[in-house]
């Protein structure tokens, strides 16, 4: 994997919109709280503001043609913040979505999630269901949430079920390949861009916190110091741009 560090989401390469962009972009939406303390405000304001980021960010890769934007909502591991800051962000999907779902039909965006969303509240279940279900036929971006996930949980719910199908002589052990493998996780619904090209982190930090870990063996990876209420349409390109500059040889020469 290739890492990009921007302290500055101007590019020093320029975007082409003509050019080739990532088929498949997955952002670490990160900072909220940090945004929000810069401002004197409750760590609740800044995950309110990256709400609004999502939705411009969304149609930007909607227009930019960009296939699928995976974005990570809510660890297996946030369920250890504290109580409020958690039933806050159940909130948000059903905020979000009440507000921006004409603008996901108008630009023909298609809602789906990977993770344990059986878990979630009952109200907050209601609504993803609900927008998936509503947008299941569109056919332009895939607006992939990843809610209540978490890539080692995923990495070994998948090993068992192969076990499982092993002992059952479903699966042979020889037969077990990468693809195989694929097969067994949340993101095979996407078929040929369950990998992300290119995986975005904002606020400065350098790691993946179990966010695919798997699927982004060869993604390329840019970490920019912005919030993720501040990471803008030209932040956006900023990214693109540089992964456009990229010589992508997955392990060759």
């Amino acid at each position: 994997m290739a890492l990009f560090k921007s302290e500055n989401p101007k590019s020093e390469v320029p975007f082409d919109e003509a050019g080739i962009v990532p088929a498949h972009v997955a952002i670490i939406m990160d900072g909220n709280g940090r945004w929000a303390k810069k401002k004197m405000m409750p760590r609740v304001y800044g995950h309110k503001e990256g709400m609004n980021t999502v939705k411009r960010i969304a149609v930007e890769a909607s227009r930019l043609n960009i296939k699928v934007l995976t974005l990570y909502a809510f660890s297996t591991e946030n369920w250890k913040r504290p109580s409020d800051e958690v039933n806050f962000l159940m909130g948000l999907p059903i905020d979000f979505f009440d507000v921006f779902m004409p603008e996901l039909m108008e630009n023909n965006i298609k809602v789906t999630t990977i993770g344990w969303i059986d878990q979630l509240p009952e109200k907050t279940l209601k609504v993803v269901r609900n927008a998936i279900e509503k947008t299941k036929d569109n056919t332009g971006l895939v607006l992939n949430f990843a809610l209540n996930y978490g890539s080692r949980a995923e990495i070994i719910a998948a090993t068992k079920k192969i076990a499982v199908d092993v002992a059952s002589g479903q699966l042979s052990a020889d037969a077990i390949t990468d693809e195989v493998f694929e097969s067994y996780l949340f993101t095979k619904t996407l078929g040929e861009w369950q990998d992300p090209d290119l995986l975005i982190r904002t606020s400065g930090e350098i790691r993946l916190s179990n966010f695919l870990l798997w699927q982004a063996a060869y993604s390329e990876m840019y970490f920019t110091e912005e919030f993720w209420p501040d990471f803008s349409t030209a932040s956006l390109q900023a990214a693109l741009a540089e992964y456009q500059h990229r010589n992508r040889r997955f392990g060759g020469i």
